[in-house]
């Protein structure tokens, strides 16, 4: 089991293959991507939101009202974890769809960065925001992109197609997308600001 992990969905694109469910520790959903679990059979511990897209929760699972509209969904579930003592986070459903929700998601968790360790998952692979100090291992052919949000500075990499020494990247003028993985693990460092990270198959 990853322990302390959680696994979040949320109602984006819906996943199409499920992880092994006894890995984690929680099920949570926003209560729009409840619908998904219970066609799939799936009783998580827990689903909150505004419940502005009702759908019928069955009585054997805990339902927390968020009607805040000041905060979004992820970002009010992403509270209650964090106040459940959960800091690992396994996010499903937060890119497609609308993609101001995928930036939006994003933004949020930047906002969490120093609370929770979250990583996204959807149909095509991974993304998470970079630590200073990021390894990512069994990727060897993968594409790796690194998104500046808005900027990184003097950025190093070990394990890629093409490197950076020493390289600062900055959205709307340099960012470092479609590279690849040409050993089996990769490094990347920074210094300054925020990286995001995709690691798609």
């Amino acid at each position: 089991m990853k322990k302390n992990t959680v696994f979040l969905l949320l109602d984006g694109e819906s996943p199409n293959n499920l992880p092994d469910f006894s890995d984690y520790s929680l099920i949570c959903a926003t209560d729009g991507a409840y619908k998904y679990l219970q066609e799939n059979q799936i009783t998580p511990n827990f689903v909150s939101g505004d419940f502005d897209d009702a759908h019928s929760i069955s009585n054997d699972i805990e339902v927390i009202q968020t009607p805040d509209q000041n905060f979004t969904d992820f970002d009010k579930i992403l509270q209650i974890l964090f106040e459940k003592s959960y800091k690992n986070i396994d996010v499903y459903g937060a890119s497609g769809k609308e993609q101001d929700h995928f930036l939006g998601n994003l933004h949020t968790a930047i906002c969490w960065k120093n609370e929770l360790e979250i990583t996204f998952f959807d149909n095509y692979g991974t993304y998470f925001l970079a630590k200073k100090n990021t390894k990512i291992s069994n990727c060897l052919h993968k594409i790796i992109s690194l998104l500046p949000l808005p900027n990184a500075t003097k950025i190093n990499t070990t394990g890629l197609q093409y490197p950076l020494n020493k390289e600062d990247l900055t959205f709307g003028k340099r960012i470092g997308t479609r590279n690849k993985a040409i050993e089996n693990e990769v490094t990347i460092s920074f210094e300054e600001g925020e990286l995001v990270i995709f690691v798609n198959d």
